[in-house]
């Protein structure tokens, strides 16, 4: 009796197949997971930025600009817009008659927004805050 013997060395063209799929449907995934952190990490660079200038416009507040009944708007770096609007503030205590006290409340809201023009979900950044003003007689 006489045995072929069959020694196959290397892989056949299924295993490559499968090997190659594998391969594409794994580096497809890894990529999606780089694209998504990249993504992510724009968008909490955005927020970041947005919290500066909200809270840059919250100090200049009563400092550069008077603190009164007021409304402004403006734009920073051509993306982000903001809005700082100036409110009395009541606050009623029945322990203080607060008329007597030479100072007023104000309630500081500073809304930030950017995104791009295309698109309606823009994202929002609003911060409030009360700050203290002598009177104004």
């Amino acid at each position: 009796m006489s045995r072929s013997q069959n020694n196959q060395h290397g892989f056949s063209l299924l295993e490559i197949l499968i090997a190659f799929s594998i391969l594409a449907v794994s580096l497809g995934i890894l990529l999606k997971i780089f694209s998504t952190g990249i993504t992510t990490s724009q968008i909490a660079d955005n927020y970041t930025m947005a919290a500066q200038i909200a809270t840059n416009l919250i100090a200049k507040t009563g400092i550069e600009t008077p603190l009164k009944i007021s409304e402004e708007l403006g734009v920073e770096n051509e993306f982000y817009h903001w809005r700082v609007r100036v409110n009395p503030q009541t606050f009623i205590s029945p322990e203080l008659d607060l008329r007597d006290l030479p100072v007023e409340l104000f309630n500081v809201n500073v809304l930030v927004w950017w995104g791009d023009d295309n698109k309606t979900d823009d994202r929002v950044l609003e911060l409030n805050t009360l700050k203290l003003a002598a009177k104004s007689e």
